[in-house]
């Protein structure tokens, strides 16, 4: 073959490649932005069962992220100069919250989500919506060292998972975690890393495990922490019940939407941002977890981007 017939073979064979991509690539998703401008309608999921971020009030999504959902409808209608925005809520639980932005059933999911690296593989965040973490739950009657050791990390100058007397006060004990929840994986490699002669229970859910809790077949429970205090607060045994005031892990909470679709995820960033900025944020904070503390104020004026 001559060297020009070789060219040209070579540019025939990338051509028939780069069309071969094209049918098998599947088509591209439609923009949200474009698609809430000709429609003038917006999908919201929601989780009904992650008070205080989202939960049903009388038949009605409630909550602190569905509160600031609904300040991005807003800001989106603003944005896009729409005369009205139609917004649809949609209960999300299980599966189908892990699947929603994937699926379409919902273009921006307003719940409590942990942002990390392997859910980034299948879905995009928001800005920081809360600074979260793994807690610990206990009774009230739990023995004063066992509380000591894991609200203190360190008894006599000792590493929390280490030696004695923290190692002796930590084996031989059952805790429990969310089964699903980043405390489950973090609660098993603590117990493994440790070598601690410990067992690790799964719940269902946060009444599931303060019940367990209560009734002595676990000695903590650690979850997510505004999640933990939540149901510590609302529990019939609340008395009885003790949130320790510590973060074992860092675990900040994002809205999901579509990977891929920056105008729209800037979009809600622009909200989010004009939200913590503003005079009133400090009170809107107030109504779902009490007042702010410092460290709180800190991360919200951290997270906000400037124009």
């Amino acid at each position: 073959m001559s060297e020009r017939n070789g060219r040209w073979a070579a540019i025939a064979a990338s051509v028939l490649a780069a069309a071969a991509v094209c049918v098998i690539a599947p088509p591209a998703r439609a923009q949200t932005l474009d698609r809430v401008r000709t429609t003038s309608a917006l999908k919201l999921g929601y989780d009904p069962d992650a008070r205080p971020f989202s939960f049903d009030a009388q038949g009605k999504p409630d909550g602190y992220a569905v509160a600031l959902c609904n300040g991005i409808a807003d800001s989106l209608r603003a944005q896009l100069d729409l005369p009205k925005l139609d917004v649809e809520w949609i209960s999300l639980s299980g599966e189908a919250k892990v699947r929603a932005i994937q699926d379409g059933t919902a273009d921006l999911v307003c719940a409590a989500e942990p942002v990390t690296l392997n859910r980034r593989q299948q879905v995009s965040f928001s800005l920081p919506i809360f600074p979260s973490g793994t807690g610990a739950l206990l009774s009230t009657s739990a023995p004063l060292a066992l509380r000591e050791v894991l609200q203190y990390g360190e008894p006599s100058s000792r590493p929390i998972w280490r030696g004695a007397p923290a190692r002796t006060i930590l084996e031989h004990k059952t805790f429990s975690s969310i089964a699903g929840s980043t405390s489950e994986g973090w609660l098993t490699d603590r117990i493994k890393t440790f070598q601690l002669a410990a067992t690790a229970t799964l719940v269902s859910d946060y009444q599931q495990g303060i019940e367990r809790v209560l009734d002595g077949s676990s000695a903590v429970l650690f979850g997510d922490m505004p999640l933990l205090m939540d149901a510590a607060a609302r529990s019939d045994s609340s008395g009885n019940l003790i949130v320790l005031d510590r973060h074992f892990t860092y675990e900040p909470l994002g809205l999901e939407l579509a990977r891929g679709d920056e105008d729209f995820r800037l979009a809600v960033d622009r909200a989010l941002s004009q939200a913590y900025a503003a005079p009133a944020f400090r009170a809107f904070f107030t109504t779902w977890f009490g007042p702010p503390d410092d460290a709180v104020v800190t991360f919200f004026r951290q997270t906000a981007l400037p124009e």
